[in-house]
């Protein structure tokens, strides 16, 4: 049987693997959406804006390894996949975007929401083509998809409305998806050197960030073997259980203090799988070994005097024979020791137990931690809630933290949530949200209520956009509320209004039931929770020019 354009896209994606495209129809989108109808075997997934597809796609890659989707139409449609693809794009996911184009006859001559995509899109691509004739099938789209899948990142195919019903001409093309299964692991040589380097250590660190997924007992293996305290960048949060004892914490901005010492006193750094971004945080007159898979990354956030191009597993596997271990336990036991004073003192920040209205932010969030499944999924949006995430969610092996931590796109915690949940609505699947990064995609909640998936959303509701605030305040300007402040919705009400569960509190003693009746529930549920406007975000060691920046905005504000 001949297919058209839009049925040989199906069928090369089902063969693929893909079982759902998340989108918005329209124009030259409806042939396809028609072909989905017919044919039964993948899911359609209808958002309500093209962001949220977009984002829904990447966080559904994130959590399968697998290819997401996402569609958008002619012009505007496709524009408003922009911004998720863009996190795709930073944040390494695969993901194909199929969008659609105006007829090839009116191109170039400014129709009708006429966009030149290939130069929209240029930047956040690893392929893009657009059909122009039935005889490029299936070939393009497999190109398309091994592209995303191989790189890894976003691909765009782009269909001209009049290009969707044309029959294939052959399928002498065709063939089996290839997905990457590869382990790359760095001559002998490489090693090495490195073995050289870290067994001249004495006070030695890891810092490792999401490449170090999957080798959770390899790294632990190497602490152990190096007597070293294990940091991690923000993406590498769930890489190991937060109990362990040579995990012991976060650097930079947002990070702890035990984390932020390991790093600043060690006599060698090894990285392993981040490109971690702010070169203030990295040590100064150490050796650095670095180890990516990525050759680009290499000695570019810091001076490295060894780097290795490698997947983390593999080499691990061939490092740790050729470590003596001669490393002096002082140094892990000193990072330990303030690793300990900082959790004690987390955890009574983190108390139920004062009666503190406004709530305290930390306490709604280790509350959440504590009471999530152990193989949850934590999604977690830009701002305040990204602190209180990173400090306070005790995440346990099984668990995944994943959010827009690279492109830091305000508003993106409820998409990544829908895309997670599709994966299986069996699995827990938590948003923890700021008012302001809530209110940007809000809309998208009755998608959830729509196809019944019981996700979680945890509003930090302070009326106020925490982070940019504090941000202000700490290079010196004065507070500005028309800026700064928010005016919101009853979201309890709002949850309620979509057709899912809403729950607003206020006391200390309304969060665990709230907590407990929303993770129990089969519908999804907003959790409205007011906290204190003013819980400051302290970084582990305050500079001189911080200090003065906030004492200077503060007096601003007096004088004004």
């Amino acid at each position: 049987m001949t297919r058209n354009v839009c049925e040989e896209i199906l069928e090369t994606l089902i063969d693929a693997g893909v079982t759902q495209i998340f989108g918005v129809t329209g124009d030259a989108l409806n042939p396809l959406v028609d072909a989905i109808r017919r044919d039964g075997r993948l899911r359609w997934i209808g958002v309500r804006h093209e962001e949220t597809a977009a984002y829904a796609a990447t966080a559904y890659s994130q959590i399968t390894g697998k290819l997401g989707v996402c569609a958008g139409t002619v012009g505007p449609g496709a524009m408003h996949l922009l911004n998720g693809l863009y996190n795709a794009h930073k944040e390494g996911a695969s993901v194909l975007a199929i969008t659609g184009q105006v007829p090839r006859a009116d191109a170039g001559t400014g129709f009708f929401q006429e966009v030149n995509l290939t130069q929209v899109f240029s930047e956040v691509c690893v392929f893009q083509q657009t059909i122009t004739s039935p005889e490029q099938m299936p070939r393009l789209i497999q190109q398309a998809i091994q592209n995303a899948l191989s790189a890894p990142g976003v691909a765009r195919i782009e269909i001209p409305s009049d290009m969707t019903a044309l029959p294939v001409p052959s399928e002498a093309m065709s063939h089996p998806i290839f997905t990457p299964e590869y382990e790359v692991t760095p001559c002998e040589a490489g090693i090495a050197k490195a073995a050289e380097i870290l067994n001249a250590a004495k006070k030695p660190t890891i810092f490792v960030g999401s490449g170090c997924t999957g080798a959770r007992d390899e790294l632990l293996e190497l602490a152990k073997v190096m007597k070293a305290p294990i940091v991690h960048a923000l993406k590498g949060h769930d890489v190991m259980e937060a109990d362990n004892p040579y995990w012991v914490g976060l650097t930079g901005m947002i990070g702890t203090d035990a984390g932020y010492h390991a790093i600043e006193q060690c006599d060698t750094l090894l990285m392993l799988g981040t490109d971690f971004p702010y070169r203030a945080f990295y040590p100064t007159g150490v050796p650095i070994v670095q180890v990516d898979i990525r050759g680009e990354n290499l000695g570019k956030r810091a001076p490295v005097a060894h780097g290795l191009i490698g997947h983390i597993k593999p080499t691990l596997k061939s490092l740790i024979p050729k470590l003596t271990g001669s490393a002096d336990a002082g140094h892990l036991e000193s990072i330990q020791k303030r690793r300990q004073k900082w959790d004690a003192k987390m955890d009574k920040k983190s108390s139920l137990d004062t009666h503190h209205v406004p709530l305290h932010p930390q306490a709604v969030a280790r509350a959440i931690s504590d009471a999530a499944d152990d193989d949850a999924i934590f999604v977690v949006d830009v701002g305040e809630c990204t602190v209180w995430a990173a400090r306070f969610l005790r995440l346990r092996a099984g668990q995944r933290m994943i959010g827009s931590f690279n492109h830091g796109s305000l508003g993106a915690a409820l998409p990544a949530a829908i895309g997670a949940q599709s994966v299986d609505r069996k699995r827990q699947v938590i948003a923890l949200c700021g008012d302001g990064g809530f209110g940007m995609s809000m809309q998208d909640f009755v998608t959830a209520a729509r196809y019944d998936w019981p996700l979680t959303v945890v509003v930090f509701n302070n009326q106020t956009l925490g982070f940019v605030k504090l941000e202000m305040e700490a290079t010196g300007y004065p507070e500005f509320g028309d800026a700064t402040d928010l005016v919101n919705p009853d979201f309890a009400k709002y949850a309620e209004i979509c057709g899912g569960v809403g729950f607003s509190i206020r006391e200390p003693h309304e969060v665990a039931p709230a907590i407990k009746s929303a993770l129990a529930s089969d519908k999804p549920c907003i959790i409205d929770a007011f906290v204190n406007p003013g819980e400051l975000v302290m970084p582990p060691t305050i500079g001189p020019a911080q200090v003065w920046g906030f004492s200077i905005s503060k007096i601003k504000e007096i004088l004004g």
